[in-house]
């Protein structure tokens, strides 16, 4: 039986990714899901920078 496809963008730059990741930015709380080229951006000496898991398109059987 086929798969259907997942689909999700980054939301920083909109772009669709395989894998994003589920972070907290900001003092707002809320969850975002950044694509690996925004990642190193948001994670590295944000003090507000909170790891929440990995989205993938795939999902492991």
């Amino acid at each position: 039986m086929a798969r259907a496809t997942r689909v999700k963008l980054c939301d920083r730059c909109a772009n669709s990714a395989a894998v994003l990741y589920r972070v907290k930015l900001d003092e707002s709380e809320q969850w975002r899901f950044v694509c690996d080229r925004c990642w190193p951006e948001v994670s590295q000496g944000n003090p507000s920078y909170v790891y929440g898991g990995t989205w993938k398109a795939q999902k492991r059987r």
